[in-house]
């Protein structure tokens, strides 16, 4: 396996930090040798001088996208955190919205987490619970990922915290050469909208949200970054509206006031 020189390291991660905000420190140089070789051995690469040439190429936007891809791809699965899940449906029979919900998955990778949300809403619309018109917004900075979100189909094995008469409701078991797979149904698909995104960047039109997911995506960003990313991102929540984080981030650097409500679930001040 070509080794990953000290200043090929630095490099790759100064183009990866300038162009999309992700950072790398030195501890994380091994994580990122080991994931990149593998496509240094199928393209022919004789090293990763080479590669960070090819990253750094205006014309080979697939390849930096593929390098992303490679570098921030962590385990999804449906209803993960189950608690945020639970806490959000208690907020909202508690504190009923007066108009349409909307609520933005601001990191959804293959949409395990809006389908999730998208699957709550909708049953609680069914039970009563929810009288109001709800829309899930989906975001993400890999194209790859979204088109594997928009044609929502998942190895069964991710739903596997969901309960046998929730996939009933909303999940078309594969038969066949697709057995051990499963389909979201139309009906659930319509009330989610995905769209590529970089967090780092400026970005208007979006919002306002009732609830926002920035869940497991804060640990690729350096302190500066985070605090810019947070606060941009909570300019989209409505004052008052949930903002949910993973469990494990603690509480996220930012100026805009926030109530703590649970483990990686705040309120925006009204």
């Amino acid at each position: 396996m070509p080794q990953l020189s000290d200043a090929c390291f630095r490099r790759i991660s100064t183009l990866l930090h300038d162009s999309i905000g992700l950072s790398f420190p030195d501890h994380k140089k091994a994580l990122v040798s080991s994931r990149l070789a593998t496509r240094l051995q199928r393209l022919g690469l004789a090293g990763f001088d080479d590669y960070a040439a090819l990253l750094d190429d205006p014309e080979e936007g697939a390849e930096f996208q593929m390098a992303v891809d490679l570098l921030t791809t962590n385990e999804t699965y449906f209803f993960r955190e189950p608690l945020h899940f639970e806490l959000l449906q208690k907020q909202l029979q508690a504190q009923p919205p007066r108009g349409p919900l909307s609520i933005w998955s601001a990191a959804s990778s293959f949409g395990d987490e809006a389908f999730s949300l998208a699957m709550l809403l909708r049953d609680m619309q069914t039970c009563g619970q929810l009288s109001v018109k709800w829309s899930i917004t989906a975001s993400d900075i890999s194209h790859r990922v979204l088109c594997a979100a928009r044609a929502a189909v998942y190895p069964v094995d991710r739903l596997r915290f969901v309960s046998p008469e929730r996939l009933r409701r909303h999940c078309l078991r594969g038969e066949g050469p697709a057995e051990g797979q499963v389909l979201m149904k139309p009906e659930l698909r319509a009330h989610v909208q995905f769209g590529q995104l970089n967090l780092t960047s400026s970005y208007t039109g979006l919002g306002p949200f009732d609830a926002v997911f920035l869940r497991n995506v804060l640990i690729y960003f350096d302190a500066p970054t985070k605090q810019t990313v947070v606060d941009r991102v909570l300019a989209t929540l409505k004052p008052g509206g949930l903002f949910f984080v993973g469990t494990a981030e603690g509480r996220p650097p930012c100026r805009t006031p926030l109530q703590v409500l649970a483990p990686g679930v705040f309120r925006k001040a009204a």
